[in-house]
């Protein structure tokens, strides 16, 4: 045995390193401790291999940073389990939720960004990833949507209803002070981000300016990010004036709304992903009729023209896929279905789509700099991947085709979700991945 501290090797593969530069074969990339310390050849700066290494040898395979989910729910939505009759209590959420991230990071998806769920939920499972507790991705957490009478997320359609129930998905505020004071509450809870959530189509805005631009300053006093559900053109120009971190959405923007998006600097996630269920698996998945699968499909045309202008003035196009929004969007499925859609719809590369996958996606998760990128100093969270998903984008859809994944520098153990350590290699560890 030796004194130098174990590391990773990685070598032989191909790199696409999500900063969008081109592959790189035969690469070489050394991970010690969480972080990356090496990327490229053989260089004299890396020691060589030691008995106390883990070596991969990744031959004709593609290395790529861990996706990053920019719209990912957990405890969203619960599915009916056999003698379990009710799975909208605080308990029950947070079992499923813990369930739910570990088929997310074996999809090889490492980060996500949880715009919304029941309880606090996701704060305490958050907590749980970061403790140790639980093996799961990163994650970025909202707490309950801000929504309005008439809002997506207000819990009865019928005039009669007053209040919240308490597993209710969204929190009613209908004043200023109102939405302030759930921004201060949720703050107080530990949330990352904060969830505004205007009305459902975009047909009509439910959300004042005044009140984006409230929670905005009050959540960022905090040093809280803000996204909202906007499909429709004023509430979406309404939260760029106000300065939110990300538009969710945004379908019905117009040239003149886009400009301004633009002159901001934020960006737009669209979660094409979403409608593309409802259209594609509607009548299996959600029960819907046909007329609401026709409005979905022509919101999602509207949509994929709006990213395609968004797209030509230069605003950052993210990529999140609903996931775990309803019983049709499963996790661990649908992570990857967003790249093929920004390629086949809206005109963007397979490189494009990758970035748009990793890197684009570092700063909702508050991991600018740190994810996204597999560079020297980065977080070691790495997925190999059988087959090139520059030649055939839905690979990404795939996770039967993930060869490895690597979250924080450690391997995850795909077999039942749990992380195996450097330190319990055996001496000489050295694996080859299959094809």
């Amino acid at each position: 045995m030796t004194n130098s501290v174990p590391r990773l090797l990685i070598k032989n593969g191909t790199l696409i390193d999500g900063s969008g530069r081109d592959p790189v074969t035969n690469t070489l990339i050394v991970v010690e401790g969480n972080r990356i310390s090496h990327v490229g050849g053989a260089a004299g700066s890396v020691r060589p291999e030691t008995p106390d290494d883990t070596v991969i040898e990744a031959a004709g395979k593609f290395i790529l940073p861990g996706l990053v989910d920019a719209h990912c729910h957990i405890s969203l939505h619960q599915g009916a389990l056999p003698g379990a009759k009710y799975t909208s209590s605080a308990e029950f959420c947070t079992l499923w939720a813990s369930h739910a991230i570990g088929r997310i990071l074996r999809a090889g998806v490492t980060s996500i960004a949880v715009p919304g769920g029941k309880w606090f939920t996701d704060v305490t499972v958050r907590e749980a990833v970061d403790g140790g507790l639980l093996e799961g991705p990163r994650m970025v957490v909202a707490g309950r949507a801000l929504s309005t009478y008439g809002g997506i997320f207000d819990p009865d359609p019928y005039p009669a209803y007053e209040g919240t129930p308490a597993d209710a998905a969204g929190i009613l505020c209908n004043t200023r002070d109102e939405f302030i004071r759930e921004t201060r509450k949720q703050c107080k809870r530990g949330v990352d981000l904060i969830k505004i959530a205007d009305s459902t189509w975009g047909d009509i805005q439910t959300v004042a300016d005044d009140e984006i631009a409230a929670v905005v300053e009050e959540a960022h006093r905090h040093n809280v990010k803000v996204a909202i559900h906007s499909r429709g053109s004023t509430s979406t120009r309404a939260s760029a004036k106000a300065d939110v971190d990300l538009i969710y959405h945004g379908d019905w923007a117009d040239e003149d709304d886009l400009d301004i998006i633009a002159k901001a600097g934020m960006p737009i996630a669209p979660v094409l992903t979403s409608p593309w269920i409802g259209v594609e698996h509607g009548a299996a998945g959600r029960g819907f009729g046909d007329r609401v699968r026709d409005r979905l499909r022509a919101q999602l045309d509207t949509s994929f023209q709006m990213i395609r202008n968004a797209r030509d003035r230069g605003i950052p196009i993210l990529s999140g896929s609903d996931t775990g929004n309803a019983s049709a969007f499963s996790h661990g499925k649908w992570h990857g279905k967003e790249a093929e859609l920004f390629v086949k719809e809206i005109g963007m590369t397979p490189m494009e789509a990758i970035v748009a996958n990793t890197s684009s996606n570092a700063a909702i998760v508050n991991l600018a700099g740190e994810v996204g990128v597999i560079a020297p100093g980065r977080l070691a969270d790495i997925v190999i991947w059988d087959n090139d998903p520059l030649a055939d984008i839905t690979v990404l859809q795939r996770p039967t085709e993930i060869s490895l994944i690597i979250k924080d520098g450690r391997i995850v153990d795909r077999t039942d979700g749990g992380f195996r350590q450097l330190s319990e290699e055996p001496p000489r560890a050295r694996m080859f991945l299959a094809g």
